[in-house]
């Protein structure tokens, strides 16, 4: 495999990775010289760092100076996997410790940080608790220096670090490919949910905490979930062919969904307040096949629900799929970063009608798109603006 083309930084800043905090309001790019933080509203540089080395992953404590970073890229800043380049191959080593360092960008100094023995996948964080994802366990720590670790659980493979951190709840992948653990903040309870058959490729907390949703490595379904009785409220079809789910994310109120997937497509779900039995019902008169959606015999995707509004979306000039790497953390081709591939289609809500959609690598980008009526009431979403943020 010959990646250089990707991690080729002679035309200009590579982004590894790009995250929002946790209120969307701003967003932060790990870059393999550093990392900068941009405001979400209009995606204008609000702070830039040069650490002298790649920064795989920065995860922004809320709005302050506080950021989580995990060493990644070609020339790792702090102990990650050791990578170098030769004519035909990018040459992975394992290195013998793997840190998450809490920098303060204000003073440039790091605060604490933690080493690991084995690779990690992502890092969430908030004003009382840092959780750090590695492939096959999921490290739960409170906030304060130096860290307290609260809990340690189990996973299964992990490799593109889905976890959730709310106010109260942590929700991340169970044991079981497919299921999705639930941990209390406050009481430690832990509530689980068999979410799917397949190991699970996306997932997203509403701002309450009282749903879950869920999608797989198929990417058809997304299926929704109350919590804390864990039950299931309704499902949605995003199409009928095998997608790879980006990003799942609540609006602010918990009244729509937003899913992102490779076919370079938004889709926004209207959630349910009916009953479960209610909201399986589907409706005729909006339903995407019409009356077709009310015969019994017809296959099972006449009948599902579909998004009530969708768009196109940028997903860059660089391929987001390329050959499986050779890397120890399964299929994850850049050290450090979050699935081993430069962060495509993140989903951040500026308010209950305004979505943002991120991504990073050589062609990194930045669209806001706008929810509302057209002229004959129904629902749509269309693109406001663009931008290539790293220029």
């Amino acid at each position: 495999m010959n990646t250089r083309p990707v991690l080729d930084s002679s035309s200009g800043p590579f982004a590894l990775s790009a995250a929002f905090n946790a209120d969307s309001s701003f967003f932060s790019v790990a870059l393999e010289s550093g990392f900068r933080v941009f405001t979400s509203r209009n995606a204008e540089q609000f702070t830039a760092r040069e650490v002298g080395g790649g920064i795989g992953c920065a995860e922004m404590l809320g709005k302050t100076n506080y950021i989580a970073l995990v060493g990644g890229g070609r020339q790792p800043k702090f102990p990650q996997n050791k990578v170098w380049h030769e004519d035909s191959d990018w040459v992975f080593v394992d290195a013998d410790r793997y840190e998450v360092q809490i920098w303060n960008a204000k003073t440039d100094l790091v605060s604490t940080s933690l080493e690991f023995k084995t690779p990690i996948q992502r890092v969430r964080i908030s004003q009382s608790h840092l959780i750090v994802v590695l492939l096959n366990s999921v490290g739960i720590y409170k906030m304060k220096i130096p860290v307290e670790k609260v809990a340690d659980h189990e996973t299964a493979n992990n490799p593109f670090g889905l976890c959730c951190l709310g106010k109260d709840i942590v929700a991340f992948p169970g044991r079981t490919p497919g299921q999705v653990r639930l941990y209390n903040l406050n009481d430690k309870n832990v509530s689980i949910i068999s979410a799917h058959n397949s190991p699970l490729r996306a997932l997203a907390l509403s701002a309450k905490g009282d749903l879950v949703a869920t999608a797989s490595e198929q990417g058809t379904l997304i299926r929704l979930w109350s919590f804390p009785s864990c039950t299931k409220i309704t499902e949605f079809r995003r199409g009928v062919d095998p997608a790879t789910i980006f990003s799942l994310a609540f609006s602010p109120s918990g009244s729509m969904l937003a899913v992102t997937s490779d076919k370079s497509t938004l889709h926004i779900f209207d959630l349910p307040h009916q009953s479960v039995a209610q909201a399986s019902e589907p409706d005729p008169k909006t339903h995407k096949w019409g009356i077709l959606s009310k015969v019994p015999l017809l296959p099972r995707q006449f009948s599902d629900q579909y998004s009530s509004a969708t768009a196109k979306l940028e997903l860059g000039d660089e391929p987001v799929n390329g050959p499986a790497s050779r890397s120890p953390t399964f299929n994850a081709g850049i050290p450090g970063v979050p699935g081993g591939r430069p962060t495509k289609g993140l989903i951040g809500w500026l308010d209950e009608n305004t979505v943002l959609v991120i991504g990073a690598g050589q062609d990194a980008r930045w669209e806001k798109f706008i929810i509302g009526p057209d002229s004959a009431g129904r629902r749509v979403i269309y693109r406001e603006g663009w931008k290539k943020y790293l220029e």
